[in-house]
C-alpha cells in the first residue's frame, strides 16, 4: 500500500504524519480515515478548494487532474505547480508527499 507522508501542520499535524491507503484512495480520504482532519467544504464533490494540497513529491503517480479540478485550482490560496485538489488525488503503488498550505479560502473553519 502507498504511504503519505504529510509535512508539518501547526493546526491538522504539528509533528507531520506517515499514513498509508490501498491504491484508488484519494488523498482526502486517507487523511480523514487516519484523524487528519482536513477541510473538505463539499464534502469531495469538486466543488470548491478547501481540500486543495501542495504535492512535494510523487505527484506523477496521482491520477490525472481534468479540468474541473484544474479550473477550480485558480482559486485556490497558495496555488503552485504541483497543486491539486486532494479530494481528486487518487493514489496508485507510489508513496506521495503532500504539504497541507496554511489557509483556504474559507474565513470560517467548517465543523467536519
Amino acid at each position: 500500500m502507498p504511504v503519505i507522508r504529510i509535512l508539518p501542520h501547526a493546526e491538522l499535524c504539528p509533528q507531520g504524519a506517515t499514513v498509508t491507503a490501498a491504491p484508488g484512495t484519494s488523498v482526502c480520504e486517507a487523511l480523514l480515515e487516519n484523524g487528519i482532519a482536513i477541510e473538505h467544504a463539499c464534502e469531495m464533490s469538486c466543488a470548491c478548494t478547501t481540500c486543495h494540497v501542495i504535492v512535494k513529491e510523487g505527484g506523477a503517480s496521482l491520477g490525472a487532474m481534468d479540468e474541473s479540478e484544474e479550473d477550480l485550482l485558480d482559486r485556490a490560496w497558495g496555488l503552485t505547480s504541483t497543486s491539486r485538489l486532494s479530494c481528486q488525488a487518487i493514489l496508485s503503488n507510489q508513496d506521495i508527499t503532500v504539504e497541507i498550505p496554511k489557509y483556504t479560502i474559507n474565513h470560517a473553519r467548517e465543523n467536519h
